[in-house]
């Protein structure tokens, strides 16, 4: 039988639409006080923004202006609703963009998913989300809080360590990007630990249909959601009837999500791959069309598990250049970063493939007599990530206007 996080995941369309009416004209009026949304809120009419349909004459906020507003409004552009002083933390994530967040009261609302994960009392969660300046370790925590389980901290690398906590603890659930829990399980394989995962909860990646079937193979269900540091969950698989994943992800219920035409905001028909435009009901930190950058298209018809709110596709790609490897995102500024750092490179191009079900990167620059070492430890300190240089002959690379390439199949 499912069981559900609360009575809104089941509303009719008319209590949905019903309960949005009523709150996020607060919402508007709220965010027209903030110094951030003084000039793009200005003249509206709170009242008349009762819906989806009716968000659509909102102008879309995009990173690019956040970022802008932070640097001009420290810390967080006068798009919090408190004093970032009242926040649990403030965290940061490349670009540098800084968020907030709270420890208390499901904040990021990630206990919707992980209760739909099946995760709760008595579960053990590994979470091999990153605790450090970037928030996914304490959005994860938070859910798993939310929903009464108990956390092993456990960050990312360290893989022998995490193999043996994993065994000695009888860790039961995992969190994490798809691919680092392959890392864990084949290592306890070499080493004969004997584990007890049976769950997993991942995101920051794409989770690719051979991983989730060897998981499966492995008695590991995998369920994945798609969620950022600004905006929180966004948007979760549940379980059909029978165990597997239902098709689709199913909106959470404190956001309302959106599908534009990138670039201009205009909503597009059910089922067209376009830009995913999140508004935020979170009175902490009321972010209104907010653009995220993502593709995605609305599936039609509700999700067979019983939840009744609007199916997206899931992560289809990105709208921009920006590629998320590794679970870290790569922007084509860090690209034009990295070229800039060493006077005898003149382009760049990073290629992100798939081999042996993890992501690889591959950094390819026009230089001649260049130090691959020394770009190297570049490519690791401006991206964050470490992958493959290449040196090749300047004019060898394409001229398609790509400075990222993703050649990773999502089928």
């Amino acid at each position: 039988m499912t069981t559900y996080f609360d009575d809104l995941e089941t509303r009719s369309p008319e209590d949905r639409a019903e309960g949005l009416a009523e709150c996020l004209p607060a919402q508007i009026r709220a965010a027209q006080a903030l110094p951030g949304y003084a000039e793009s809120l200005a003249g509206i009419d709170p009242a008349a923004i009762d819906g989806p349909a009716a968000l659509a004459r909102l102008p879309v906020l995009r990173k690019a202006e956040l970022g802008a507003a932070q640097k001009a409004r420290p810390p967080l552009g006068g798009f919090s609703a408190i004093d970032p002083t009242a926040f649990a933390h403030l965290f940061q994530s490349p670009g540098p963009l800084y968020e907030p967040g709270q420890v208390s009261d499901n904040w990021w609302r990630m206990g919707r998913f992980l209760h739909a994960a099946g995760v709760g009392r008595g579960d053990i969660v590994q979470n091999c989300f990153g605790y450090h300046l970037t928030p996914a370790g304490m959005i994860f925590e938070s859910g798993a809080r939310a929903v009464g389980a108990t956390v092993l901290p456990a960050g990312t690398g360290q893989t022998e360590l995490q193999v043996r906590a994993a065994a000695d603890l009888g860790c039961t659930a995992y969190a994490g990007t798809p691919d680092y829990l392959k890392v864990i399980l084949d290592r306890a394989a070499e080493t004969g630990a004997e584990l007890s995962l049976s769950k997993a909860v991942v995101s920051g990646g794409a989770l690719f249909p051979s991983l989730r079937a060897e998981y499966a193979e492995r008695g590991i269900a995998c369920l994945q959601c798609y969620a950022t540091a600004d905006l929180g969950l966004i948007a979760y698989e549940a379980p059909a009837p029978g165990g597997a994943a239902s098709e689709g992800m199913i909106v959470d219920e404190g956001v309302i999500v959106e599908i534009v035409t990138p670039g201009t905001g205009d909503p597009l028909p059910e089922g067209e791959v376009g830009e995913v435009v999140v508004t935020s009901l979170n009175p902490d930190y009321p972010l209104i069309r907010f653009a995220t950058g993502d593709l995605s298209a609305v599936l039609p018809g509700t999700s067979p598990c019983g939840r009744t709110n609007m199916r997206i596709r899931g992560w289809m790609g990105r709208a921009d250049q920006t590629t998320k490897i590794k679970g870290m995102f790569v922007r084509p500024e860090q690209v034009a970063d990295l070229v800039a750092r060493h006077a005898e490179v003149s382009r760049a191009r990073v290629t992100a493939t798939r081999a042996g079900e993890q992501d690889v990167m591959t950094v390819q620059v026009e230089a001649e007599g260049a130090d691959a070492e020394a770009i190297a430890a570049t490519v690791r300190e401006v991206l964050r990530l470490s992958g493959r240089v290449e040196i090749v002959a300047p004019g060898s690379l394409p001229r398609d206007g790509k400075v990222i390439d993703d050649k990773r199949s999502y089928d």
